[in-house]
């Protein structure tokens, strides 16, 4: 990856990629809708990251992420996922990125979720992957792993929390109305937001940023 615009542009996607995987996990116990709304949306991004300039910085392209998102995805995970992008934009302003504003930027971004959604971990969401992901980057770099590591164990806990999710009652959107028929199901925005990690993480090691 030479840039953040063609680092956005592979989490997008890998969430095109997807779309009805995403789709039919959100058929199951929501409107399913999930993977077509965000494979919309990052279309709608990578016009407007197009038309930014090459040498933009990432919290620019992070806004702008952000703002296409709000604008174009319909149902609750345009504004959640707009402002999870705002909020690791605002993170990240006039700073390098190194592990520990990446982490910064996971916090503010969960933030953003937590005050958009009024959601908690447990509640069959994308929190149930994010929260165990950045509390183990958080432990991590507290044991002074090296970044590659300390990445490949939030990945991990990332993966369990999704799939952990099939264990949820979900009481939350959509999926909140079926109950205890939810359980069994994988949460789809819990499974999109892995997506996203896992692809920054291949993007970051494939470019020996990491």
């Amino acid at each position: 990856m030479s840039n953040i615009k063609d680092l956005v542009n592979a989490v997008g996607q890998t969430v095109i990629d997807n779309k009805e995987y995403l789709t039919e996990l959100d058929q199951a116990i929501g409107d399913g809708d999930h993977g077509i709304n965000m494979a919309r949306g990052f279309e709608v991004v990578s016009t407007k990251l197009e038309a930014m300039p090459e040498d933009a910085d990432i919290s620019s392209v992070l806004k702008q992420v952000g703002m296409g998102l709000i604008s174009s995805v319909g149902g609750a995970s345009g504004p959640l996922y707009g402002t999870a992008f705002m909020r690791a934009a605002g993170a990240c302003k006039d700073k390098a990125v190194d592990l520990l504003v990446a982490r910064d930027m996971l916090e503010a971004a969960i933030k953003g979720i937590q005050d958009r959604g009024k959601a908690v971990a447990g509640e069959k969401t994308m929190l149930d992957a994010l929260i165990p992901a950045v509390d183990t980057l958080n432990e991590a770099i507290e044991q002074g792993k090296t970044p590659k590591v300390a990445v490949e164990e939030m990945l991990r806990a990332a993966r369990i929390g999704a799939e952990n999710t099939k264990t949820i009652i979900a009481t939350k959107g959509r999926a909140s109305y079926l109950g205890e028929r939810s359980l069994g199901h994988q949460d789809p925005g819990a499974t999109s937001s892995l997506l996203m990690l896992e692809t920054l993480e291949k993007c970051l090691v494939g470019s020996g940023k990491l």
